[in-house]
């Protein structure tokens, strides 16, 4: 019989964990709720267990969250979401349960707001309206479909549906940055390197070379390196201020509407990566909208929030122009193809799912799709990525050092 780990609250709020065998996850939170305890995390998995038992936040990580952001972060917000659907499927009420999550949780940001919201539904006011107070912690997406849940009376389901959304969401955006994290480390070190080359090293060669070879002329590689460091040494607070202006003008301009645009349609064109984006990007759309219409959520309201939140604006331009033709009476997968930017499988899957009534269905079985595309696409993009800044990295540094040792040769030929 599987074993499970579960975290619970009694009545007064107390909480506590531990684990127990029942035949399925069902069974187990039945089993709690006669022990008079209601559970807010049951699974089989440790791993899951120990993320919603995490330790506490520090004052320290608040402060600096305040400074950058909401203040709560992704995951956070994930765990919150999976325990209060847990909690309203094992029959607590909604303000108690409210109560009971704002009493134990760590995060003081996330506590103020979760008491906020108990507030706000003892006055007489809705969840959704709760949530809407607090637009940087919970966005257009999960407040819209909790009131679609309210509406349908299946808040519970809703917000399960949307534990899993913001869990898989989460797991596909740790994929993307892991991938990118090797190579900028690469890249910072070889540009790390590089400099303290030009800088510190060269310049002790350039003496050497002079008192030496005395006036003798040296190999153009040589001069060619000997010319950058002497600009990279003269100009160096010019270089750094630079690169600074230049960064911020391209903040500046990936900004506007039409940066963005311009930067996001570039993504897509580049090879190998963009192949990677446009996976990540369907991704994300498709189980944006599969969960947003399995909610509840009116079709044209769920494309204009997936429009707002599948992350490159040309594919948020494809989606608002089938919003258009979808509010003139047009099924989706139609005008979403002629925009060619999903590929014909997408929009193929698309139409059958229209055809079936089985739209949300077959959205998330395409998410499901390029979630493994997008493993596939982060391990061949790692593994090509490595080779590459290796042969880069050794080809500056190899240079720099076969322009040093040219003269050195010529000396040796010179004193025998």
């Amino acid at each position: 019989m599987p074993r499970f780990h579960y975290t619970a609250v009694d009545a007064q709020g107390r909480e506590s964990a531990g684990a127990l065998e029942a035949a399925t996850a069902e069974s187990a939170i039945m089993e709690l709720r006669a022990r008079g305890l209601f559970p807010t995390g049951v699974d089989t998995s440790a791993q899951t267990h120990r993320a919603i038992v995490a330790g506490p936040v520090t004052r320290r990580d608040v402060l600096a969250r305040l400074a950058f952001g909401s203040g709560v972060s992704d995951r956070e917000r994930a765990v919150f979401t999976r325990q209060m659907g847990v909690l309203l499927r094992a029959g607590m009420p909604l303000l108690r349960g409210l109560e009971v999550l704002a009493r134990q949780e760590h995060n003081r940001v996330l506590a103020d707001v979760i008491t906020s919201l108990a507030e706000v539904v003892r006055g007489g006011g809705t969840f959704s309206d709760a949530l809407a107070r607090h637009p940087k912690v919970f966005d257009r997406l999960y407040v819209n479909m909790i009131r679609a849940g309210e509406a349908g009376g299946v808040l519970a389901t809703v917000l399960e549906r949307l534990a899993n959304f913001q869990e898989k969401s989460l797991q596909l955006r740790g994929k993307v940055r892991a991938a990118m994290f090797y190579p900028i480390v690469v890249l910072t070190v070889a540009v790390g390197v590089l400099a303290g080359l030009l800088v510190f090293v060269v310049p002790r060669f350039e003496q050497l070379f002079a008192d030496l070879l005395k006036g003798a002329p040296l190999p153009p590689l040589t001069q060619f390196v000997l010319g950058v460091s002497k600009t990279v040494q003269t100009n160096l607070p010019l270089l750094a201020a630079a690169a600074v202006a230049l960064w911020l003008a391209f903040r500046v301009f990936k900004a506007t509407p039409a940066g963005r645009r311009l930067l996001d349609g570039l993504w897509l064109r580049l090879p190998v990566v963009g192949d990677l984006v446009l996976k990540t990007v369907i991704a994300r759309f498709s189980r944006t909208f599969g969960t947003l219409l399995a909610s509840g959520v009116p079709i044209l309201q769920a494309l204009l929030i997936t429009r707002d939140t599948c992350g490159n604006a040309r594919v948020a331009d494809a989606i608002d122009g089938v919003h258009d033709h979808v509010k003139q009476g047009a099924p989706v997968a139609r005008p979403l193809e002629a925009a060619r930017v999903f590929p014909p499988m997408v929009t193929s899957m698309i139409e059958v799912g229209e055809h079936t009534g089985q739209l949300p269905q077959m959205l998330d079985q395409i998410a499901d799709i390029y979630d493994g595309e997008v493993d596939t696409a982060v391990a061949g993009l790692s593994s090509l990525i490595e080779p590459v800044l290796i042969v880069f990295l050794a080809l500056v540094v190899g240079t720099i050092v076969i322009a040093l040792f040219l003269p050195i040769i010529r000396i040796v030929q010179l004193l025998t």
